[in-house]
């Protein structure tokens, strides 16, 4: 069993997060601890709130007085509810949350259903309970409670596996339940700087996310939509407003999620860890595909955009170790595209490989008369400038003829009115 420790200052949106599972049927409260119950026996947030409050008092010097658990079982083992709610009670009660009040919630939005458990880390006077190694302790007890159990070591098979989403299959059906679930996992377990480097991750389950802005009735408004996509990156069928999946994945917990990695960012630690296994993978390698698999096996993957060409214009790595998305320009400059671009076509050309060595067709005129773009390429040039760089000398498209082209007529300029 792997257990998850956030802490956090917003009561209401740790239970929000939770009810949200609750009204969409993907969950439901296993059972309270210390809390008032409605003559019906169902909760909502605003009664949940008011017997926290209760408990909760004024003068908290602790910032994060939230405690937001989630309890993992190995996939193979199938627990009954009563079982999960006697191994969350042990759970707490071992961690020295016993007397706290908290509520306990059973996710089912994925075959891996699994427990969270909110509570307070403050006691009743304000004092912060005791949480020094508590996610050293909380292992053992999850160690303990494996054995006690017979339950399976999830921890071991939570390291094997680089990641647990599955690729969004749109022929399948219920888009709306494959995105959500997908978006969810992937922006509550990995961490990343910016929407593209989301995307990249993303892109990986066939999904895609698109920033929206507009304005209504004078107030600006962002938004974000996200859309199923098949294995080339096409999108497939209509968008999905984000407030239809679930507002923790919309726009303004996007931005949370990215302030919250660049302030982890700052401390060079990650950086330092993922730079050096990229380094090293990148030592050993002789090619782009022998980088790649090297990669793999220190549990990172590379994703490179390439154009038509097979020019590299862009890399992302992905740790799925440490759960983080990040540019290789932001990893170092050693590792750009620009430096990969140049690195894997050299040694593509020691292979004999080159495109030179690759005899061209000849250049056939179409019977149409071409009409120029004016889209810029990469380096600035227009097309048309670049159209005409590729014939040698600057000749034109009948370069195959060696006659000189007759120069063209000039035509009359036809004069009006009477003929002396």
């Amino acid at each position: 069993m792997v257990a998850k420790i956030n802490v956090g200052s917003s009561l209401f949106g740790a239970l929000a997060y939770n009810q949200n599972k609750v009204d969409e049927e993907q969950g439901k409260v296993l059972f309270s601890n210390r809390m008032f119950e409605s003559e019906d026996g169902n909760f909502n947030i605003q009664r949940c709130m008011e017997s926290f409050e209760m408990q909760l008092p004024q003068d908290i010097k602790t910032e994060k007085p939230i405690i937001h658990i989630s309890l993992n079982p190995h996939p193979d083992d199938r627990l009954s509810d009563e079982l999960l709610s006697k191994i969350a009670q042990e759970y707490m009660e071992k961690l020295g949350y016993g007397n706290q009040p908290y509520m306990v919630y059973k996710h089912e939005d994925i075959d891996r259903h699994h427990l969270h458990i909110v509570s307070l880390r403050v006691d009743e006077n304000g004092k912060k309970l005791n949480d020094k190694f508590e996610h050293r302790r909380s292992k053992d007890i999850t160690r303990e409670l494996e054995e006690k159990y017979g339950l399976h070591p999830a921890e071991k098979k939570q390291q094997q596996e680089h990641y647990q989403f599955q690729k969004l299959d749109y022929a399948a059906g219920d888009v709306k339940h494959q995105l959500s679930n997908t978006v969810k996992g992937v922006l509550n377990t990995y961490q990343f700087q910016s929407i593209g480097e989301l995307n990249t991750l993303l892109s990986l389950y066939n999904v895609r996310a698109e920033e929206v802005k507009g304005e209504v009735r004078g107030k600006a408004y962002n938004g974000i939509v996200y859309s199923a996509t098949d294995d080339k990156g096409e999108k497939l069928g209509n968008p999905i407003k984000s407030s239809r999946l679930g507002k923790w994945i919309g726009y303004e917990a996007l931005e949370r999620r990215i302030g919250q990695a660049a302030t982890k960012w700052k401390d060079g630690k990650l950086k330092a860890n993922i730079k050096g296994r990229v380094s090293e993978a990148l030592k050993a390698s002789g090619s782009k595909e022998q980088f790649e698999k090297n990669l793999k096996d220190k549990g990172i993957e590379v994703v490179f955009r390439q154009n038509p060409e097979g020019r590299i214009y862009g890399a992302t790595f992905i740790d799925h170790e440490n759960k983080a998305v990040l540019n290789g320009s932001r990893l170092g400059k050693e590792f750009s595209a620009n430096v990969f671009n140049d690195l894997f076509r050299e040694s593509h050309a020691n292979e004999g490989h080159t495109k030179q060595a690759v005899p061209k067709e000849p250049f056939i005129p179409s019977a149409e008369p071409f009409v120029p773009s004016e889209r810029q390429s990469e380096n600035g040039e227009s097309t048309i400038g670049s159209l005409f760089s590729i014939l040698p000398d600057g000749s034109d498209s009948s370069a195959g003829n060696d006659k000189t082209p007759p120069t063209p007529k000039k035509k009359k300029k036809r004069r009006y009115g009477r003929q002396m």
